[in-house]
């Protein structure tokens, strides 16, 4: 542990919730995160950090430490959720109706820049080059690819990023060995049959019919397709099909996702729904077409990376700060950077009932105990530190 980071990171303490709370209050959605972008950048100015923009929103930074080395990534996503704050007694809510930070992306640009501002004091000791990525667009699983694509992992050796989580208890940091996040990729299909009136269905194919049977049957390439020891979970979260009351329906559009852990698996799951669609709607007498998109790699944790992370956690807090969050099938996008990289990824806890976090994460009551902010900016740097200070990798 070096102290230097930790006490820089507590005398920032109140500047890192104020900036968090200033992001809060304007929150910006994909790909419109200008201001977030200016008001970083304005505070890496002041740290003389170079850094260039990416398009059309995020940056770039790199510190060069006193010695050369290897360069690690330190990554934070900046976007908010088109969703309707509900916590109206706060003095921070969102002053943007419909958009909302409810996943915590403010913390995480808040406690990067809070690193950003540790690691420039200890610079000269450090053994390589720490670049910041503060990304835009993770919720739509878009932002970590492109900036991939303008160069965000050019000569990157290992990456590292931090999630705030509510589910675990404030003060506790997780980072597991393996699994982690799933895969999370769209689905949309579109039955087709005959419509016709509703008084005469001999005369029709209809459409609901189809795409009922279909979502009752597909959880059986889940319950009998699949190893129950490889988690899968495939869900159909929105039909569209019919027109009116008395009209058998022509047309059905579902759309779903599925979430998986292993890539064979995922190939195969794809494969079977798509088998499931078209072969439903053929005892019907109707066709099915699917879409089938692709969104984030899983996430799995780099295992030197990952015990890293768990000795810079005992290290810096404590043995009873560290804690193993199962792996959980929502999705995240710092997987595209572990494409290009080994490295793992951190859940830094913010549940507290004393303070009304444990809401979930993208409901309008999500909100995070500031407190554990001084946590995971402390592990981003010392995480840093430590990578580029030993010879392990």
């Amino acid at each position: 542990m070096n102290n230097t980071i930790k006490q820089t990171i507590l005398n920032k303490e109140e500047e890192m919730i104020a900036f968090r709370r200033d992001l809060h209050m304007h929150p910006e959605l994909q790909w419109q995160e200008f201001r977030t972008t200016d008001q970083v950048a304005k505070e890496l100015d002041k740290l003389g950090i170079p850094y260039r923009r990416t398009n059309p929103t995020g940056l770039i930074a790199d510190l060069k430490g006193g010695k050369p080395g290897k360069t690690v990534a330190l990554r934070a996503d900046m976007d908010a959720l088109p969703v309707q704050e509900l916590n109206q007694d706060l003095s921070y809510k969102s002053t943007e109706n419909g958009k909302m930070h409810a996943c915590g992306h403010d913390s995480h640009t808040s406690m990067l820049l809070t690193a950003a501002k540790a690691l420039v004091e200890v610079k000269d000791e450090l053994a390589g080059t720490v670049r910041f990525i503060f990304q835009p667009s993770e919720e739509n699983a878009e932002g970590a690819k492109e900036m991939v694509a303008q160069g965000a992992m050019e000569g990157v050796d290992h990456v590292f990023g931090i999630h705030i989580w509510s589910q675990t208890p404030s003060g506790k940091i997780s980072c597991v060995v393996g699994s982690s996040f799933a895969s999370a990729d769209i689905i949309e299909i579109d039955f087709k049959g005959q419509g016709g009136h509703g008084a005469m269905p001999h005369d029709t194919i209809d459409a609901a019919i189809i795409a009922s049977s279909f979502v009752m049957n597909l959880q059986a390439i889940v319950s009998r397709e699949t190893n129950p020891l490889d988690p899968v979970v495939v869900t159909i979260g929105k039909m569209e099909v019919g027109t009116r009351f008395n009209v058998i329906a022509e047309n059905a559009h579902l759309e779903g996702t599925l979430r998986c852990f292993n890539n064979t698996t995922r190939s195969k799951v794809a494969k079977s729904i798509e088998q499931y669609a078209k072969k439903t709607a053929a005892i019907y007498e109707g066709t099915a077409e699917m879409i089938y998109k692709q969104g984030t790699q899983p996430v799995i944790n780099d295992e030197k990376s990952a015990l890293l992370v768990q000795k810079t956690i005992t290290e810096s807090f404590g043995e009873d700060a560290l804690y193993f969050e199962p792996p959980t099938t929502g999705g995240e996008d710092f997987s595209y950077f572990q494409d290009e990289a080994s490295g793992s990824f951190a859940l830094v806890g913010s549940g507290n009932p004393a303070k009304d976090t444990e809401w979930a994460h993208h409901h309008g009551r999500f909100n995070i105990d500031e407190s554990a902010m001084k946590n995971g900016a402390e592990l981003y740097a010392q995480f840093a530190y430590n990578y580029l200070n030993q010879d392990e990798f």
